[in-house]
């Protein structure tokens, strides 16, 4: 989008609107997915199957495989970290937001508590990661956080692969300090020589938690949806405001 609307579209007064809201749908399914299969460390635990043939004992090296009583930080309460915060009062965990931008009595309607990323991060037995690509974000998770972050946490990153400092991610995953679930890398695709690519605790998906195949209808039906509307003189449902633009994907 953002090839696109340059700021001659704002000061020439175009309407502008958006399908981010049903985009958002299927990444917090994935995401929802991803926590629950880092609470039972699922895909580490399905690497593992492939090394440790007829022998179950390998699960108990990963820790413990649950999912009740986990904490969950949300970094980023956008159009997806608000639903994957929904989906999760689907399961007994706490869940922690961090955004600058949010309202703490939104942050609690949907089910969570609004703190600051410090205290969010030593607290976070998984973290997501749902804020966009911007100067201000741009590894926004460093060195500096991945080591408040608990033994054994499980770091998610479905936003954008550079608010997440690739590198120091590759160095607490490579001394099993931290596992990690992918979407998106920085850069993308990571390079063949990424030690990422080999770590048993590291499950790289190529950009799919986003709409693909039958989930991109919903993003058309409301692209039309608003077309209608403005030809019919009704209000958009979706518009996009010049302040908004800043802070968004």
């Amino acid at each position: 989008m953002r090839d696109f609307v340059t700021d001659e579209v704002w000061r020439r007064g175009i309407l502008v609107t958006n399908a981010a809201d049903e985009n958002a749908i299927p990444v917090a399914e994935f995401t929802l997915a991803a926590i629950i299969f880092a609470g039972k460390k699922a895909p580490f635990l399905a690497q593992d199957a492939r090394r440790h043939r007829q022998d179950w004992s390998y699960a108990a090296r990963r820790g413990e495989l649950s999912n009740r009583g986990r904490t969950i930080g949300v970094v980023g309460f956008s159009r997806v970290g608000r639903r994957v915060v929904e989906r999760l009062r689907s399961l007994e965990v706490d869940v922690l937001v961090a955004d600058p931008y949010a309202d703490a009595a939104q942050v609690s309607a949907a089910g969570a508590r609004l703190v600051r990323l410090p205290e969010l991060l030593p607290r976070s037995d998984v973290l997501t990661l749902h804020v966009p690509a911007l100067p201000s974000t741009h590894h926004l998770i460093g060195a500096a956080e991945l080591a408040l972050l608990p033994d054994g946490a499980t770091v998610i990153n479905t936003a954008r692969g550079t608010v997440l400092d690739t590198s120091a991610l590759e160095r607490e995953c490579a001394r099993s300090r931290l596992d990690a679930i992918l979407d998106v890398t920085d850069p993308e695709p990571l390079p063949a020589g990424s030690p990422l690519y080999d770590l048993p605790n590291v499950m790289i998906t190529p950009h799919i938690a986003g709409s693909l195949g039958s989930e991109t209808r919903r993003m058309s039906e409301s692209a039309l949806d608003e077309l209608e509307r403005y030809l019919s003189g009704q209000p958009p449902r979706a518009i996009v405001t010049a302040d908004e633009f800043k802070v968004s994907a």
